[in-house]
């Protein structure tokens, strides 16, 4: 209960000052809890973010879990299925997604950029090697290992995730325009089918509402 206080008031924070915008004494005085309370929990602010990264993912994993277990689905509806459950639950909270994309980016934040890029990998592998299997077993896919294609498409959705969040940036300056990034995300889609097997314009990474949401 205390470590979910600590971490209700620092979500709070992020929300509307940003990462940058508060300190831990900030999140202590709140809660109404002593330094050694926290240091109980979390080493570091550092600490403190990752752990509401893990929280939001174990979010995000139950409803993977729920498209898990949908019977009569194909590996190819499962695959759009977590993709969407994942962007929408990002939609619901776009104020922390946006906030936590600003510490994403952010030149002073590498070594908790590549632990939450860790997070991201360690609970996506294994979904998406189970979809690929499927999809092997079924024939839908021309991939020969599941384990091995996972962790390509993992790799290629970072990507996509580095460079959403540079394109957002990008169109909040009026840098590049939306077909711009419709373009980027065609081409990454583009690149699931192959590595899948798949026909060009099989799959689709995201929908036009959230494109436009994000980006509009």
């Amino acid at each position: 209960m205390r470590r979910d206080a600590f971490l209700d008031v620092a979500q709070g924070f992020i929300q509307t000052r940003g990462y940058e915008g508060f300190s831990i004494q900030d999140v202590i005085d709140d809660v109404g809890a002593s330094k050694g309370a926290f240091y109980h929990y979390f080493g570091s602010k550092a600490d403190l973010l990752e752990a509401i990264v893990e929280r939001m993912a174990d979010a995000i994993q139950g409803t993977w879990d729920a498209v898990m277990s949908q019977p009569g689905v194909t590996a190819i509806e499962r695959f759009e299925k977590v993709f969407a459950t994942t962007a929408q639950y990002k939609n619901a909270r776009r104020e922390l997604a946006l906030a936590l994309l600003e510490a994403w980016l952010s030149d002073r934040n590498t070594i908790l950029r590549e632990k939450l890029r860790q997070i991201v990998a360690r609970r996506m592998t294994p979904i998406l090697e189970r979809i690929v299997q499927q999809g092997i077993d079924d024939g839908d896919f021309t991939a020969t290992s599941a384990e091995g294609t996972a962790d390509v498409i993992v790799a290629l959705i970072l990507g996509i995730q580095d460079e959403a969040g540079r394109l957002f940036v990008a169109r909040q300056a009026n840098e590049v325009e939306f077909e711009d990034v419709v373009r980027l995300f065609g081409a990454y889609s583009e690149a699931m089918d192959r590595i899948l097997g798949l026909e060009p314009g099989r799959l689709s990474l995201t929908d036009p509402p959230t494109l436009q949401m994000w980006f509009g």
